[in-house]
């Protein structure tokens, strides 16, 4: 498993047209081999995290090259984000716990 941790910082007058163009990255994502789940999250200093899981590195990799998924990458330095930081863990160590329902 590939793990993607993306943490950006979205210019606020950008945030409406942002949001359309993530709603259609994320279609476009859950349609690609290997994809497993992704969640958004957003703290109240306005930062934004996305964890992806996808399945192997060579289709983290189909996905980072995907041609729409290039040009909204590009669009999103040019116009959408102030910064951003992107960590990729290959097959990272997992440690469960689930607690048993009565």
């Amino acid at each position: 498993m590939i793990i993607a941790v993306f943490r950006s910082r979205v210019r606020a007058e950008q945030m409406e047209e942002y949001l359309a163009r993530a709603g259609e990255m994320d279609k476009l994502a859950r349609a690609m081999p290997g994809f497993i789940s992704v969640k958004d999250f957003m703290a109240e200093d306005g930062e934004a995290v996305s964890i992806h899981e996808w399945e192997s590195a060579p289709q983290l990799a189909a996905w980072r090259e995907h041609p729409e998924h290039k040009r909204i990458q590009q669009m999103g330095r040019d116009k959408f984000y102030d910064e951003y930081t992107l960590y990729v863990c290959d097959n990272p160590r997992q440690s469960r716990f689930r607690r048993a329902r009565p």
